[in-house]
């Protein structure tokens, strides 16, 4: 804004994320032009809406433009005749006015090209959810606009400490633990955060939101899917499948199970799932080019398709009543690991070692076409040194069983032994309320609790 110059502003993030909030807030809902795109909106309907929109700004009457290139041309005289020392303009979910054969992305080329880059007081900023669009057609563009936009603003999910940040500001005072579950249902998403009921614990509010005949996030998946996603089948299909499997899924396996081929749009689907904080992409431990794994992380969409996609319930009270069940516990100690991988960092500064390069992977042991174990983090530090991390949620301190700890040994004697590494290597618990203190405990090197995984980056 201060910059004195043209600038060409770009806000992307996925669904629900606050791009819209964000850009209102900062300018005080103040603008000189302001229009949104509607999902599933006609050409004729779009332009209509925009010749209300310069009405209503510029104060007169302006004949209904039959394409984009007069409508442009129309916004080009309007914004000419302001003499201001700022003109701001922003055009909110760009994407959905680039309908088939509207010639919308050129008379947004030649707009900008022919004119907006040499207005020095133009700040000019669009913003979309169908991030795909954003970053392959805008961001990506070879034409008239590539290198055009001058500044990018990705939004990121909130991370742990920025989500307990927003519900106290709500007036919501749980505990960490509480907050940890939450987060294992809707993740760092302000949107979902913001529907969160100060009078009632996580469970009602997860019934209420999810289970409840009018909940407001009963079918948010499916939105969330098609908004972000042109083809959004495919990318449901994958997602599907990735939650079929905590460790993840090679390329190869994803094709095989969804009988697709393995290049063309299937490399374009996880591309875009990597971009849009769906899916992760990590390399097995020792492995750097080949065997790249990729893992269902977004928490949402997980505990959608484990929860809620299959349940066959009327019954309002569902979650609370599920609490602790079989079912209950694996979706949350897979949810869990997620939350870890998505607070990487802060593992880091809990051990101890922000400051030392490191790579993270994970590895799974294979003898005789059997697996013999798995480690789903794996932080290998510069410093010749190795954490093995397990993250186990539990509704009270971790007990460390003998069983469990001769199993955790033997597991590090066999990634030792698979690996072929000299470093040392220390097992590392991650766990929601830490470790009972028994008598195995002394035999972990190193625990992290959930309460460091709020700590703030430096």
């Amino acid at each position: 804004m201060e910059s004195g110059r043209p600038e060409f502003i770009a806000v992307y993030g996925r669904r629900r994320i606050g791009k819209t909030f964000l850009i209102k807030q900062y300018f005080k809902n103040k603008f000189d032009f302001y229009m949104t795109g509607v999902e599933g909106s006609t050409m004729p309907e779009m332009l209509e809406y925009f010749n209300v929109q310069l009405q209503q700004y510029s104060g007169r009457e302006w004949p209904l433009a039959s394409t984009w290139m007069k409508a442009f041309r129309q916004l080009q005289e309007y914004l000419s005749s302001l003499k201001k020392k700022r003109i701001v303009v922003f055009i909110d979910e760009l994407p959905w006015f680039d309908t088939p054969r509207s010639k919308f992305f050129r008379a947004l080329d030649l707009f900008w090209n022919g004119w907006g880059d040499s207005q020095m007081n133009l700040k000019f900023i669009i913003c979309g959810s169908a991030t795909t669009w954003m970053t392959n057609k805008l961001l990506g563009d070879k034409g008239g606009l590539h290198n055009r936009v001058t500044r990018q603003i990705y939004l990121a999910p909130f991370n742990l400490y920025e989500t307990e940040k927003m519900l106290q500001s709500n007036g919501i005072l749980w505990s960490r633990h509480q907050i940890t579950e939450c987060y294992m249902v809707v993740g760092g998403i302000p949107y979902y955060l913001s529907k969160m009921d100060k009078t009632q614990s996580v469970a009602q509010n997860i019934d209420r939101l999810f289970f409840h005949h009018a909940g407001e996030l009963r079918n948010e998946y499916e939105f969330l899917f098609r908004s972000l996603f042109k083809d959004s089948i495919i990318y449901r299909r994958v997602v599907e499948v990735l939650a079929l499997k905590s460790m993840g899924m090679t390329r190869e396996n994803i094709a095989s199970s969804l009988d697709v081929s393995v290049g063309g749009t299937l490399t374009e689907v996880m591309e875009n799932l990597i971009t849009c904080d769906f899916v992760r992409e990590y390399n097995a431990f020792g492995n750097k080019r080949k065997g790249k794994l990729y893992q269902l992380t977004d928490l949402f969409t997980l505990f959608y398709i484990k929860q809620i996609k299959n349940a066959r319930t009327h019954d309002e009270d569902y979650w609370l009543t599920r609490i602790d069940s079989p079912s209950h516990r694996v979706w949350a100690g897979y949810a869990f690991e997620q939350v870890c991988l998505h607070h990487i960092p802060q593992i880091k500064m809990a051990l101890g070692i922000s400051g030392v390069a490191t790579q993270v992977s994970s590895w799974r042991g294979i003898e005789d076409g059997k697996m013999t174990g798995q480690i789903d983090l794996i932080i290998d530090r510069r410093d010749e040194t190795i954490n093995l991390c397990e993250m186990k949620y539990s509704l009270r301190e971790y007990d460390i069983t003998p069983a469990y700890l001769k199993k955790l040994i033997e597991r590090m004697e066999n990634f030792r032994e698979s690996t072929k590494t000299k470093k040392a290597l220390h097992l590392t618990l991650v766990t929601v309320n830490g470790i009972r203190h028994n008598a195995q405990w002394g035999m972990i090197q190193n625990e992290v609790t959930a309460d460091q995984l709020f700590k703030p980056l430096q």
